[in-house]
């Protein structure tokens, strides 16, 4: 029998700090031109939390409102807040950045993140008060340095300084003395990816009612790779999220595919649970901070705030077949193999073609998630609306098989396509997004299949030309899957009466 969705959750962390000093985009700026006007001006379109909780895309992330919701929302979004807007959603939760600063420490198990004594007593007390932070949690949390201390470590030791409201307010330190692999640049981004990931666990347990201990296996696939000078990318970023967040009976592993790989973590959860290798699978991912502020200078120049101001993560449960929710039809399975090509309508062409095996039109599908990149960031920057282009191209491909007439093209990007909604965090808007919604409106009824879809851009590797992609149907559970007997329960209840009718009549011959 398939595997089916049991639960999903979605996390933001506002990391207005890191913008500023971890995104790409401003140290590359620093490196380069130390003096320019965007690192100047950039600290005047940073948002408040508050601002940032408002965000219409980003109450749709968390669970707060539904896609078909927001797309009834004119663009501009980031200047209309919604009203009563809250930092806890259905999926999930966003997180102010001191609150996750010390989340980093509680996942540090080496000792390399230290903060500020006030700093820690300040935030403890907020995180006190947080339903998801319990006792074991709260006691990783160490009392905290001097500020001449980890002033001295950023000085001297090349810690990587952690900032807060633009103040210092602690560093992680290097893990070794030589290895670039392990130094606190690489340490403090691989700890933000570990916390971000331990937060979209901690929400996926309490929003899905999930007992920790029935987790046997987890499938990590962000972006980020752990590992020293011996093993780059040895890993595993899975284990060490099941360790802080309680998975005790887990263990795992990482899968690494650019913006494809949740999608090939989830086919491979699937496959496992159906298999029959373990009955509960965790597919989850923290968020990178090297894409904070990464079209910031584009933003700036139209006036908009900086709208890459969050770190994303996500975790999803698949489990055995329970008769009810959606099931993952693991029979069509579309891959972008070597030989297709790479050209944007290639990739999709290979992806949706998993149809042929069923005999089913584009049309068959309800909904398609693809690339769910919110647009009011990727606009502004020249790369246009990514979701729409993307379904643009799978309707041009539904007139060229004939699924549908060229004069419907307008209304099929409505029908099966979605407004983006998803922050711009590689790997977090590919297909992946849309899961807690589609889960919802399988079992409601609104919808009885999607597809998901995820590509990735494997040449950013420098290992090959390649793209790559993978894709699978979600559909309403078709319920009695189990097994049924040739016969019936009442043909059974008269064998067993005849074969008692005989042994008693063979044992009274006996005795005669």
């Amino acid at each position: 029998m398939n595997s089916v969705i049991l639960g999903s959750s979605y996390i933001m962390v506002f990391a207005p700090d890191m913008v500023i000093h971890n995104g790409t985009t401003q140290t590359t700026e620093r490196t380069v031109n130390p003096n320019s006007e965007y690192l100047k001006e950039i600290k005047n379109h940073l948002r408040t939390f508050e601002q940032v909780v408002g965000y219409l895309p980003n109450q749709t992330y968390i669970g707060n409102i539904t896609p078909d919701e927001l797309s009834k929302y004119e663009m501009p979004w980031f200047d209309k807040p919604k009203d009563g807007a809250t930092r806890e959603g259905k999926f999930g939760e966003i997180m102010p950045q001191e609150e996750f600063i010390v989340l980093m420490q509680i996942c540090d198990v080496f000792d390399l993140v230290k903060l500020e004594k006030q700093f820690v007593f300040d935030t403890k007390a907020k995180l006190m008060v947080h339903p998801l932070f319990d006792e074991g949690l709260l006691g990783r949390i160490k009392e905290g340095e001097e500020f001449d201390t980890i002033k001295k470590y950023v000085d001297e030791e090349h810690a990587e300084p952690i900032y807060n409201n633009g103040e210092l307010v602690g560093c992680v330190k290097r893990a070794h003395d030589i290895d670039l692999n392990l130094s606190g640049h690489v340490m403090f981004e691989n700890l933000v990816s570990k916390a971000s990931n331990v937060l979209a666990l901690l929400n996926l347990v309490s929003k899905n009612n999930i007992n920790k201990e029935e987790i046997e296996y987890v499938v990590e696939c962000s972006e980020e790779a752990c590992g020293d000078m011996n093993q780059r990318g040895g890993g595993n970023f899975a284990k060490a999220c099941a360790e802080v967040a309680g998975f005790v009976n887990a263990t795992g592993s990482d899968t690494r595919g650019f913006c494809a790989a949740p999608t090939h973590a989830l086919i491979e959860a699937a496959a496992l649970v159906k298999a029959g290798v373990y009955k509960k699978v965790v597919v989850s991912a923290g968020g990178s901070t090297a894409k904070l502020g990464m079209n910031g200078k584009d933003h700036i120049k139209k006036g908009f705030p900086i709208l890459e101001d969050c770190i994303g993560g996500f975790a999803v449960l698949i489990g055995e077949n329970d008769g009810v929710n959606p099931e993952i039809n693991l029979d069509l399975v579309g891959r972008h193999t070597v030989g297709t090509g790479s050209s944007p309508q290639a990739v999709i062409t290979s992806l949706v073609s998993s149809l042929d095996k069923a005999g089913m039109k584009i049309t068959d599908i309800d909904k398609y998630s693809v690339e769910m990149q919110n647009p009011e960031v990727t606009k502004p920057a020249g790369a246009g609306d990514v979701p729409l282009a993307n379904y643009k191209m799978i309707g041009a491909l539904a007139v060229k098989r004939g699924d549908i007439d060229r004069k419907e093209l307008a209304d099929f990007t409505v029908k099966h396509g979605m407004t983006g909604w998803a922050p711009t965090q590689g790997h977090i808007p590919s297909g992946v997004p849309y899961l807690g919604f589609c889960r919802e409106d399988i079992l409601s009824g609104k919808i009885k299949n999607a597809m998901i879809v995820g590509k990735g851009s494997l040449f950013l590797g420098r290992m090959t030309n390649l793209f790559d992609g993978v894709s699978f149907i979600i559909e309403a559970n078709k319920g009695g899957q189990k097994k049924t007997s040739a016969i019936s329960e009442e043909q059974i209840k008269n064998l067993i009466a005849n074969a008692l009718k005989d042994f008693a009549s063979n044992l009274l011959s006996e005795q005669e």
